[in-house]
């Protein structure tokens, strides 16, 4: 099988390994508009147009051609958010094998072509290595939200000819309205076209915007507009970024709790009492490929992060509405776990330690005294780290100004080990632990035991 790259300029922008392919082929599977870009006195194959959806559509229409000369059609480079990847998946790795070896049976042969990203970036005079990249195909648009920085520039990967409309209408509501745009349609082929405009004047109507051709690229100069509120690239967004009823990890709280859980590209995050989804959103936001599932009781505080999480753009934050650690079952193995509620509550940690594999990291918070001592225990059985964080805000006093000290927040971090035993049942043996969701007595103050902070 050979994966033939193809642009907008079809045949004649193909390479001579690409068309010689194309030629010797039985089968030739690609979308309807890149099958009509092959001259029917060049490609005498079968050819074969890709259901939709596409992805569960492959292994059957690889099975249906099987042992013949098959070649597949993708748009521009097709292992840059194309086909090749889905089909290195399913063939498997004796197709990826023979892709580096470049013969032998079952091999998975890729043709590329210079990607939509290329054309766009050389049209504009960008660094490809500068300039990022969002793809908005068969993906929510919200997405975009998480690349939007003063001065960077970004590549929107269009899904259709809504797209441009779509993307203006997110950085107007984000803040980017004076960010210019540059919709580039049909990029490398005869019609090729470039528009551009203020993203406010597109979205707000006072420019007439055309019709574009479902095959275009967004390029977007960022900038914020100057009252928008401005969100940095690590943890600890102004707790002003998010919707909340008071159930919100503050911070200075929160970068620091990142901090300790540690993120990596590709690793998955069990926030258990998510509360407004601060840390669950912040953990995704590190890395693109970042994963996080937000485990909520309260189906309102579930919505709210829903809500956050895609006003945010990590709109694929994965929300569990229901009690841990109940809620926990079936859910996929965690590279770590925060606690930020419900500590008390009987086998939590214990499940939350038996899901964690070697390597993984658990995070707790805490303001009660008998979850503190809780953590005190397992401290002294697993190690790790227990620290106390303590923040306090500079305030009028009078006419001068004092210190208002936030309550402290116990935090303990750990990292399972590979002779680490049995969780030791702290969770299910704290019978003296008060309920974590009662109201707190007249001493304690306006206490959010769920995200361990003071209201």
């Amino acid at each position: 099988m050979t994966v033939v790259g193809i642009g907008a300029d079809g045949w004649a922008g193909l390479s001579a390994p690409g068309r010689a392919a194309l030629r010797a082929a039985d089968v030739i599977v690609g979308g309807a508009r890149q099958l009509e870009l092959l001259p029917r006195d060049e490609c005498a194959a079968e050819r074969v147009v890709w259901p939709s959806p596409l992805r569960p559509a492959v292994p059957g229409v690889l099975a249906a051609h099987a042992g013949r000369r098959l070649c597949v059609l993708a748009s521009g480079d097709p292992m840059f958010y194309g086909i090749g990847r889905t089909l290195m998946e399913v063939t498997g790795a004796e197709a990826a094998a023979g892709a580096v070896a470049g013969a032998g049976a079952g091999a998975l042969r890729v043709l590329p072509h210079p990607s939509s990203v290329s054309y766009a970036c050389a049209r504009l005079g960008w660094p490809v290595e500068d300039t990022e990249v969002v793809t908005l195909v068969g993906r929510p648009v919200e997405r975009l939200a998480a690349a939007l920085y003063d001065g960077r520039r970004v590549l929107v990967l269009s899904a259709g000819a809504a797209t441009p409309a779509e993307v203006a209408a997110l950085l107007r509501d984000r803040g980017y309205g004076p960010s210019r745009m540059h919709v580039l349609e049909q990029l490398g082929g005869e019609r090729e076209r470039r528009t551009e405009g203020l993203a406010q004047d597109w979205a707000g109507g006072v420019v007439s915007v055309p019709a574009f051709d479902p095959l275009n690229v967004v390029a977007v100069e960022c900038r914020r507009a100057p009252d928008a509120l401005r969100l940095g690239a690590v943890p600890g967004l102004p707790d002003t970024a998010y919707e909340h009823d008071g159930q919100l990890t503050k911070r200075h709280v929160r970068a620091a709790t990142l901090a300790a859980l540690a993120p990596a590209p590709g690793e998955l995050l069990w926030d258990i009492g998510g509360g407004s989804g601060s840390i669950a959103v912040e953990w995704m936001r590190t890395h693109r490929s970042c994963r996080a599932v937000s485990v909520e009781r309260d189906p309102i505080r579930a919505e709210r992060i829903g809500r956050n999480a895609r006003a945010l753009g990590v709109p694929g934050l994965r929300i569990v509405t229901g009690a841990a650690p109940g809620a926990l079952a079936g859910l996929p193995v965690p590279d770590a776990v925060f606690v930020g509620g419900g500590l008390t509550a009987p086998g939590l940690l214990d499940a939350c330690w038996d899901a964690l594999p070697t390597g993984g990291r658990l995070v707790a918070n805490t303001v009660t005294l008998e979850s503190e001592a809780l953590l005190a225990r397992w401290y002294g059985r697993f190690g790790g780290e227990l620290v106390r964080l303590a923040v306090a805000h500079a305030v009028p006093v009078g006419g001068f100004t004092g210190w208002r000290q936030a309550m402290p927040v116990t935090q303990w971090a750990v990292t399972k080990g590979s002779g680490a035993g049995p969780s030791p049942g702290a969770g299910a043996g704290a019978d003296s632990d008060p309920d974590p969701d009662a109201a707190p007595g007249p001493h304690a103050g306006p206490l959010n035991v769920h995200s361990g902070e003071q209201r």
